[in-house]
């Protein structure tokens, strides 16, 4: 094959390049696709044990700016992943509100870290029927209360319909001297 001459077969090269390009591309957004539907399901148990509407979690931006709230951050920094590099503010801004949510529920800074690199199973983990949320632990701590779910202001996100309070959540069992 003489690659300087165009009319050599180079076209059989072109395809296949082509056909590589595409499945790459196919593979990425399946990828991309499941991660997308086990990071909702995941968003859903969580955002149901902290008191905030389970539909969220399959709606894009949204679920990010609500999960803001519920670490006592402003929903609207979700919103800064949309201009370029602005998604490593809004990443940091997550991880701080997933430390203080990880306070309600008793955990420590190592569920940062299964935070930060599976966020999937974090909010599966913290989602379960035996975790217990107590949001009153978050500002006993001194950080500020969260803006959506259990424990905060009337809110959309909150269960219940539009404007009405918030369900208390279930009372931890009590500790013998604390």
């Amino acid at each position: 094959m003489d690659y300087d001459d165009p009319s050599s077969g180079g076209g059989e090269a072109l395809a296949a390049l082509l056909a590589i390009y595409v499945i790459v591309i196919v593979v990425s957004l399946l990828v991309v696709l499941a991660f997308y539907v086990i990071m909702s399901f995941a968003l859903m148990s969580f955002f149901r044990k902290v008191g905030v509407k389970p539909w969220i979690a399959w709606v894009p931006y949204y679920n990010n700016w609500v999960w803001l709230q519920i670490g006592g951050q402003q929903g609207w920094l979700a919103l800064l992943a949309l201009i370029p590099y602005g998604g490593i503010a809004t990443a940091i801004f997550l991880y701080i509100g997933m430390y203080r949510t990880g306070v309600g529920f008793r955990k420590g800074g190592e569920w940062v870290v299964l935070g930060i690199f599976l966020p999937f199973v974090w909010a599966f983990l913290l989602g379960r029927r035996t975790e217990v949320y107590d949001p009153s632990l978050i500002t006993a701590r001194g950080y500020p209360s969260q803006l959506a779910g259990f424990g905060s202001a009337p809110n959309w996100a909150n269960s219940g319909e539009p404007g009405s309070p918030a369900p208390s959540p279930a009372a931890p069992p009590a500790t013998p001297g604390v």
